[in-house]
């Protein structure tokens, strides 16, 4: 099912109130490599409460359910909370931006970009890859791995490689990054 309609209504919400925002996750890595299916829109926010409270205002709320107390929560501890799309099967996963100087700067670098036909801000290739590398040392994950294998097969000739070498090794993701390069063909086992 085409997530164009959710993701029209999510980013008209968000700029209504005001809120810079960038699609992540595995949306962001199809943007840039090879695609998989998902259910889940994942988007990094920068807001304070009021922002929030506005946006989820204008959802329609007959489409989403959300539970306005623990976006409220989210914000204040800058986690996440979840916007269920009821009628076509979506799940939103909204992220408080991240402190630290590589989420920072990844916040900074977003990209205009389309998904589906719908205009939106995104992460940087370069951060799909440095982002997908943090989750799969968090978790272990084969799909992450995989995610970024795609965008290096796909982006390989247009990628900053200094500047992602640069995180991987004060992230401590050499191992990860050795992964999905040779998952990529671009090194030997």
């Amino acid at each position: 099912m085409s997530s164009a309609p959710v993701l029209r209504e999510l980013t008209a919400a968000l700029d209504h109130a005001g809120i810079s925002y960038m699609v992540v996750g595995s949306f962001a890595s199809n943007l840039y490599g090879t695609g998989r299916g998902t259910q889940d829109i994942d988007v990094v926010v920068s807001a304070n409460a009021d922002q929030i409270r506005a946006s989820l205002n204008d959802l329609p709320k007959n489409h989403y359910y959300f539970d306005v107390d623990a976006a409220l929560e989210a914000c204040r501890r800058k986690s996440m909370f979840n916007i269920l799309d009821m009628e076509r099967g979506w799940k939103i996963d909204i992220i408080f931006q991240k402190p630290g100087a590589f989420h920072q700067q990844a916040f900074s670098r977003r990209k205009a970009a389309q998904i589906e036909g719908v205009h939106v801000f995104a992460l940087a290739p370069e951060d799909v890859i440095i982002s997908k590398l943090e989750w799969a040392n968090m978790g272990a994950s084969l799909r992450q791995i995989e995610d970024v294998a795609g965008v290096l097969k796909v982006q390989q000739n247009s990628l900053d490689f200094q500047y992602i070498e640069r995180w991987i090794a004060q992230l401590g993701l050499t191992s990860e990054w050795a992964s999905a390069r040779q998952l990529a063909g671009l090194e030997q086992a």
